[in-house]
């Protein structure tokens, strides 16, 4: 399958999502990219670093991010049972390190904490001379740690990450984004919403206070506005409060008859079981039953919230018992690695780390130029989410976007959520000049 280069830029055309072949690989020569870059390998192996809260509201998040990543250095120096590189459609991958060098690794723990991440990202590029920086799963700090990879000329490959901002108004050349945004998740719940409550609503948003809150709030309100909801209030919460009953009363009597928790990791956890214990599952508003939506959910959330996560609609980037090869593949590795399913974290980092050793594959170098421009307008399948494309013109990828649920009677502690609709790619796809902002030039100069 063949893209115009220009469409190809701006929109993910239709073929894709009819699964049509996809395109091989293209392999480059390392003589058509200078080898005078930052933290050029000059031995046998080369340094990745990995930096996740290991700590902080989205510590849950960030430790299954980070086993992915080590599960992934594993099978690309062809250690274990090499999990997706057997079904990566479009690879390049040879299972022997990333250009025959072996893959080595550092950690950082961000805490959550933007400040805490650029410095420990700053040791990994400065002290550990790692080529590559991955991590994320808040995206205050990916917004914060792709401009420090930027300035210092290392590819930035984002975890966990939902802030329309990330491949928006605050994209850089040498940053990319495998997770899907907030906008696509705004664009995939909401006719679910409507056709399951009905479009004269009233919401009531209580929104995490940084980057990824304030553009999933804004994103599910018009969303949802624009099927005929009504918002009545959005209130902002500080990160990582352990207590949101001063936010949760004041809305038992604002005439709203849906709560929206724009709340990630432990925030959601918090939030979700006070507003069940305030009784908010049980109420009535406007003659007719108060619902709690949680735009975006995982898996491990679902666990943390318990018995309150049944029933509730998200949206998720990928879960582990999707009926694909590169899904089943991903789970039985990690499941036999770490004994649990994988969460989507886990699933974004590993896929995260691939792409990059792929992209240094195809362009034969390590130059983030070359990385680039292997990553630019990239088609692939055979990673869990069906055929994804790297949009060139935003560093964003584009796959289907899931809704769940809270399964009502699960089976046990990991299969809490169901996919109600796998909503198809052309539906959350946009034009990338709606964010604003500009990639700029690559930068590989540390």
């Amino acid at each position: 399958m063949n893209f115009d280069k220009m469409n190809r830029r701006i929109f993910l055309r239709s073929s894709v999502l009819a699964g049509a072949g996809l395109a091989m690989p293209t392999i480059f020569t390392s003589r058509a990219w200078s080898q005078e870059f930052c933290n050029a390998p000059t031995g046998s192996s080369v340094v990745l670093g990995f930096n996740v809260p290991q700590t902080g509201p989205y510590a849950e998040e960030g430790k299954d991010q980070l086993k992915a990543y080590q599960l992934a250095v594993k099978h690309l120096n062809g250690e274990g049972d090499a999990g997706m590189l057997n079904t990566f459609k479009g690879s390049a991958l040879k299972g022997n390190g990333i250009l025959g060098k072996k893959v080595e690794y550092v950690t950082g723990d961000t805490q959550t904490k933007s400040d805490a991440a650029r410095a420990s990202a700053t040791r990994m590029i400065e002290r550990d001379k790692a080529i590559m920086v991955s991590g994320g799963s808040s995206s205050g700090v990916a917004v914060a740690v792709q401009s420090l990879c930027q300035d210092m000329g290392v590819i930035f490959m984002s975890g966990l990450t939902h802030s329309n901002d990330t491949t928006g108004k605050d994209k850089k050349a040498n940053g990319f984004r495998h997770f899907f945004n907030a906008y696509m998740s705004g664009q995939a719940i909401a006719p679910v919403l409507a056709d399951a409550y009905g479009k004269d609503r009233r919401a009531y948003h209580l929104t995490a206070d940084y980057t990824w809150g304030w553009t999933q709030e804004e994103s599910i309100k018009n969303a949802t506005e624009a099927l005929g909801w009504e918002t009545v209030a959005a209130v902002r919460t500080p990160l990582g409060a352990a207590d949101f009953s001063q936010y949760i009363t004041p809305v038992l009597n604002s005439g709203a008859d849906v709560l929206i928790l724009n709340h990630y990791g432990n925030d959601m956890v918090n939030s979700l079981r006070q507003a069940v214990q305030f009784g908010m599952r049980d109420k009535q508003a406007n003659g007719k039953n108060f619902e709690i939506v949680v735009p975006l959910f995982s898996e491990l959330m679902a666990q943390g919230a318990g018995d309150a996560i049944k029933g509730i609609y998200g949206t998720a980037n990928w879960d582990w018992q999707l009926d694909n090869d590169g899904t089943k593949a991903f789970t039985k590795s990690f499941g036999e690695e770490y004994g649990t399913p994988p969460s989507q974290a886990a699933q974004t980092g590993y896929v995260q780390a691939l792409l990059y050793a792929n992209a240094c594959e195809m362009a034969g170098t390590f130059n983030p130029e070359g990385v680039v421009k292997a990553l630019e307008g990239f088609e692939f399948d055979g990673l869990g989410n069906g055929p994804t494309l790297y949009r060139a013109a935003d560093h964003q990828c584009f796959k289907p976007v899931l809704v769940v649920q809270g399964k009502e009677s699960p089976r046990d502690k990991y299969d809490l959520l169901q996919v109600v609709k796998e909503v198809p790619t052309d539906v959350v796809t946009y034009d990338p000049s709606i964010f604003g902002g500009e990639l700029g030039p690559v930068s590989s100069k540390c």
